[in-house]
């Protein structure tokens, strides 16, 4: 699998790139979200990656952040979506609008996307919305609009569920120890004191 490419942008267009990775060139399929990112021709760039592996072709698809291709593969689940029509979806809406979307199970923006009728639509929504609405949780943290405690909360709990810590277990302590201890705490700190 190839998880990215980091090289040199050399053709772009809004629906495929070529990065020249230490002269070879990977043709990348992207979302018209990305086209906008990608730096100009001869400058670097990084983009992760998604391998699409069917009988007839090997496809690479291209996405300038992680945020995006999560939504992808999120996308590609659903039945009657394939990787073609999620690159659709995330050209014609950004990601954090088809996220908002399908948390208010607003059908009409989700069929507003060409290639989506009523019952893909349905299916999105029924779906994906309840997987979104943890994920949103999950990097908002407790209702707080300090973005960097939400991110420090979310990096201490990835490390303690890596460490095998079962999830709501680290949740409850990492909260209990971030409103006693503020948003000073450093992630080490903060591991260490919910490992106790």
């Amino acid at each position: 699998m190839i998880a990215y490419v980091n090289g040199t942008v050399v053709y772009k267009d809004p629906a495929y790139a070529i990065i020249d990775v230490n002269g070879l060139g990977y043709e990348v399929r992207i979302s018209l979200q990305t086209y906008t990112s990608l730096p100009d021709l001869g400058e670097r760039c990084k983009l992760v990656t998604f391998l699409s592996i069917r009988e007839d072709a090997h496809l690479l698809y291209g996405f300038w952040g992680s945020d995006e291709k999560k939504l992808f593969l999120d996308l590609i689940t659903i039945s009657g979506i394939g990787p073609s029509t999620a690159l659709v979806m995330l050209s014609s809406l950004s990601s954090s609008e088809i996220r908002q979307g399908i948390i208010d199970e607003d059908l009409r923006l989700i069929q507003s996307i060409k290639g989506i009728g009523s019952k893909t639509a349905q299916r999105v929504i029924l779906e994906l919305k309840d997987k979104i609405r943890k994920e949103e949780l999950v990097t908002t943290g407790p209702k707080s609009s300090d973005t960097s405690s939400g991110t420090l909360r979310s990096e201490a709990l990835a490390a303690l569920v890596t460490l095998g810590i079962p999830k709501a277990t680290a949740e409850k302590s990492v909260d209990t120890i971030m409103k006693r201890e503020g948003s000073e705490i450093t992630v080490e700190n903060l591991i260490k004191l919910a490992l106790r």
